[in-house]
């Protein structure tokens, strides 16, 4: 079983219909998100909680915001993916899953409207809604280092269920997979949603929102401004640790002048050192004062590689 780390609510979501007391789920460290869509217009109620996923994003339209329902921790295994017998694990690997309150098929949106019901079409979702998705995809990618990156193809509905086009991932393929995806690029599942909702806008905003630039290298840089690299999670530096991000934060240390604990200079494993160099960098800024406990965070990142 795995240690999570980092924050395991999402600010401001509402624990009104909280699953995991009942349900319970296994401890991951999560490095993937899957996008659904709920293809109804009101907070399911998912039997009663036996096929939630993590979260749920209602649009409330009047406002033009996203109201978060959390229905699990952020890291633990949530059960709205088919997940086979025998098969890949699905809702156990890595993943946290949010369901988005609308739908993706066109026939269903055509229907609701007629009927006058008010709902979101996510295929032509407004901006603000987009943004909504965007924020909590910038809060995971800052706090849990998922990555701001998925498949390139998002196929519109029905095109998108079962496999056509070949879009769904293969067991392989999704073992290995980091970063954003949809329901219907998961191997053991027929479903399309969330279909061709704007993925690469929802990835401009996140990044727009974290200020850490666009890696598509076919766009002008912007040197008006130094790139911060993403933070890539708590979950690399804890006792034990080996990885190059540690090494990255060490190097970066000794730049700025906070590398007096490191006998021989830094390296690759999470030590003693590197946590009183931390400690002496968070107690030099006044934004890091009061949490001055030496365990890098999203903050402590942005303003250590900022200068």
């Amino acid at each position: 079983m795995s240690t999570k780390t980092g924050p395991q609510r999402y600010p401001g979501a509402s624990r009104a219909n909280w699953y995991q007391d009942d349900f319970g789920g296994d401890a991951m460290q999560v490095d993937v998100v899957v996008l659904h869509t709920t293809e109804g217009y009101t907070l399911p109620g998912y039997d009663g909680g036996s096929v939630a996923p993590n979260l749920t994003a209602v649009p409330d339209l009047a406002a033009k915001k996203l109201k978060w329902y959390q229905h699990f921790d952020i890291e633990t295994s949530s059960r709205a993916l088919v997940n086979l017998r025998g098969g890949v694990e699905t809702n156990t690997l890595n993943v946290c899953q949010v369901e988005l309150t609308g739908t993706c098929d066109p026939e269903t949106h055509a229907k609701w409207q007629a009927a006058g019901h008010a709902h979101v079409y996510w295929p032509d979702a407004p901006d603000w809604a987009l943004q909504g998705v965007a924020r909590f995809l910038a809060w995971m990618h800052e706090e849990h280092g998922v990555a701001l990156s998925g498949p390139k193809t998002w196929p519109a509905y029905p095109t998108s269920y079962g496999n056509g086009g070949g879009r769904r991932m293969t067991g392989a393929q999704w073992s290995g997979f980091k970063g954003v995806c949809g329901h219907m690029h998961v191997p053991e599942n027929v479903h399309g949603d969330p279909g061709a909702i704007d993925f690469a806008r929802i990835l401009k905003y996140a990044k727009a929102d974290l200020d850490v630039g666009d890696d598509d290298p076919t766009q002008p840089a912007t040197p008006a401004k130094p790139k911060v690299p993403a933070f890539p999670g708590r979950k690399y530096f804890v006792p034990g640790a080996a990885n190059a991000y540690v090494l990255q934060l060490g190097k970066q240390l000794v730049k700025r002048g906070f590398g007096d604990h490191y006998k021989v200079g830094p390296g690759k494993s999470w030590g003693e050192a590197d946590r009183l160099n931390v400690r002496d960098f968070q107690k030099s800024r006044k934004e890091l004062r009061g949490d001055a406990d030496g365990t890098p965070g999203p903050l402590t990142w942005r303003l250590l590689f900022s200068a």
